[in-house]
């Protein structure tokens, strides 16, 4: 593989021992091998992460662990990997997640047929014992608009081109940061193509960041205040008469795809 082609994954991770050894290993063990590993824990408590990651860096020059002095949230976790990411191409695995071991090939494959700056796929569902919840299916194609109305992107299967328009770091609010991105991507190459093969592995938990979607009404609405300088009313009155009839759609299409499988 040329230097160019390299892809840069970045991961967060914070107190993961559980989950992070095979999200790791989903990582390192993917056909396409010109890839880094960049790490970021976000100040961990426990001592079972940190071990953890040194081991597999010890193991693999491919895998680079930085530290947090302080925790902040996944976005500043994400931005110092993106920060140190060396390679054309950059992907998001978060620690709990798993991808499929053709995920990189494929994508990057289909990237550079279709010259796109803004690439993700379709991904099942499992629960904390991996478990079988679902499949989130994949639209072909999205528009600035589209993803506006709805984050459509599930963040384990996005890859954005660095050669294109340069690198982008997440915004610095607790929640919603992936989404943002993509929208901040989204208004300088305008469509982001899907795939609707499932490409990955998406791990629900009860403690997960977007678990509690109630909760996320206040950081949803920020997006909007971050990425288009809404003000606080307009973003609030977007957010219910435009954003959840669209994510209520596409609940329900994915509710079907479910039944159906």
């Amino acid at each position: 593989m040329r230097k160019k082609d390299l892809v840069s994954v970045i991961m967060p991770s914070y107190n993961a021992s559980r989950y992070i050894g095979a999200s790791i290993d989903s990582v390192l063990s993917q056909t396409y091998k010109n890839l880094e590993l960049i790490i970021t824990d976000d100040h961990s408590t426990d001592p079972e992460t940190l071990a953890l990651l040194n081991s597999y860096a010890e193991r693999d020059k491919r895998v680079r662990i930085f530290l947090m002095p302080e925790n902040n949230g996944p976005g500043y976790a994400r931005n110092n990997s993106i920060k140190e990411a060396r390679g054309r191409y950059i992907a998001f695995c978060d620690s709990d997640d798993r991808w499929f071991p053709e995920k990189l090939a494929k994508q990057v494959a289909y990237m550079q047929k279709h010259q796109c700056c803004l690439c993700f796929s379709s991904y099942l569902i499992c629960g904390p014992d991996d478990e079988h919840k679902g499949i989130v299916i994949a639209p072909s194609r999205l528009s600035l608009t589209d993803l506006k109305h709805d984050n459509k992107i599930g963040c384990l299967t996005a890859i954005y081109d660095t050669t294109k328009y340069g690198k982008f770091f997440m915004p610095t609010i607790r929640k919603r940061q992936d989404w943002a991105l993509f929208l901040t991507i989204m208004k300088q190459c305008k469509t982001a193509y899907g795939m609707v093969e499932p490409l990955a592995i998406y791990r629900r938990t009860p403690e997960g960041i977007s678990s509690k979607k109630l909760k996320l009404v206040k950081y949803n609405a920020k997006v909007y205040q971050f990425v288009f300088g809404y003000s606080v009313p307009f973003s609030y009155l977007y957010l219910f008469f435009i954003f959840m009839p669209t994510y209520l759609t596409k609940r329900a299409i994915n509710w079907i795809a479910n039944i159906r499988r």
